[in-house]
């Protein structure tokens, strides 16, 4: 049942406009909390008739991040036009990947507000504004993190900061180093503290020593919780891991949704990151994969069933592709999904284009690592099943059976 849930007052009326995506394209609006331009229909609704609130960022010619002057709106009646055209860009996002099976709203659906009673302002809000799921949830919880850390820290002083970060370190390399030395698929050990379904997973957390008994253990490369609401990890645990000395590249486990948070991640010392096909439409994917390329940065795309592995093969560039047995909108792990994704000719093109697999999820014994190197995989993504061991380390020899260190 729809009812009104807030209101406030304002200083003046504001009329909705009234604009299409579907026409041509003549002006461009840059969304300032995702950093790309996306095609308008109006030329009214141009960066030059738009006075902008925050810093934009924008991608030029030869593919490096720009970020134009901030203006600030100098009236209430164009900030809410500005936050008005803003949420139609984000509703718009939402159509396009649902269009392509992505079921993960971008934001709520909940805009400017669409009533006014004399000097209030009401907005309308019903079930549809709520999340569906943890995955959702995440993601718009996100959206609103990441807005507030680019203020802290814009795309600019990152971009400094960059001059001064060591070389980033081979990811798939050491994955395929590892496959080779031991015959089993090359292991990304994760340091993580907790997950939304499973709660903490170890009390006694220390990033820099479990990331220590992993590489001593045999890790090939790490991956890194970086989200701090749902899974208890943070930026500066890449930064302390990559600081003591750890030599394992660092997977940035995050839940991209711009490019901001690559160029972050690279400033804190990861080595590749992470991009989600249930949350990222193709064109995002191929532009954040391009951006990850030239910071020589992996990019780890992770699908969970057949439409999302066909829409990764499409897109150009991809080398590395995980297949996660865990549904993200159900947390239902189901290990038979590696094997299903990897056969007929989705298994042969991955081949012809020597891509490499990574299993996720629901690995706990010898018997599901040689289940899923059966499938295809050439390396594995573990988390839960080692980090809550005593010794780490050890936790890697009862995982494959036998001992992989060095």
């Amino acid at each position: 049942m729809e009812g009104l849930v807030s209101f406030h007052a304002v200083s003046s009326f504001t009329c909705r406009p009234k604009f299409s995506f579907l026409k041509s394209t003549q002006g461009t609006l840059v969304d300032p909390r995702r950093g790309n331009s996306l095609s308008l229909a109006s030329s009214s609704l141009s960066s030059s008739s738009t006075p902008a609130i925050r810093s934009q960022q924008m991608e030029t010619k030869d593919g490096s991040a720009a970020t134009a002057p901030i203006r600030e709106s100098e009236s209430k009646s164009e900030r809410s036009a500005l936050e008005i055209k803003e949420w139609e860009v984000g509703m718009f996002q939402n159509e396009v990947a649902a269009s392509q099976g992505i079921r993960i709203r971008r934001r709520p659906p909940t805009g400017p507000p669409l009533h006014y009673v004399g000097p209030f302002e009401f907005r309308l809000q019903n079930e549809g504004n709520t999340p569906r799921n943890i995955l959702e949830e995440i993601i718009w919880n996100k959206d609103t993190e990441v807005s507030k850390l680019k203020e802290k820290k814009p795309l600019s002083l990152l971009m400094k900061a960059m001059e001064n970060v060591p070389p980033t370190r081979d990811f798939v390399g050491a994955l395929r180093e590892a496959n080779s030395r031991t015959g089993l698929p090359g292991l990304i050990a994760e340091v993580k503290k907790a997950s939304p379904s499973r709660g903490v997973l170890r009390e006694d957390f220390d990033p820099v020593e479990i990331a220590r008994a992993y590489e001593k253990g045999g890790a090939a490369c790490l991956s890194v919780l970086a989200d701090e609401k749902y899974f208890k990890g943070s930026f500066e645990n890449i930064e302390a891991i990559r600081n003591a000395g750890v030599k394992c590249p660092l997977l940035c486990k995050e839940f991209i949704i711009e490019a901001w948070q690559i160029y972050y991640a690279r400033v804190k010392g990861a080595d590749a990151i992470l991009l989600i096909a249930a949350v990222l439409p193709d064109l995002d994917i191929s532009y954040l994969t391009k951006i990850c390329k030239r910071l020589g940065l992996a990019a780890l795309i992770e699908v969970h069933d057949e439409r999302e592995m066909d829409r990764v093969l499409g897109i150009e560039g991809v080398e590395l592709i995980g297949i996660n047995n865990r549904n993200l909108e159900t947390f239902e792990v189901d290990t038979s999904n590696t094997k299903r994704l990897l056969e007929g000719e989705r298994g042969k093109l991955i081949r012809e284009r020597d891509i490499m697999v990574v299993g996720e999820s629901g690995l706990f014994t010898p018997d599901d690592i040689a289940y899923v190197q059966e499938a295809g995989v050439k390396a594995v993504l573990v988390g839960e099943s080692i980090v809550k061991k005593n010794d780490p380390g050890k936790g890697i020899a009862e995982l494959f059976g036998k001992d992989i260190s060095l």
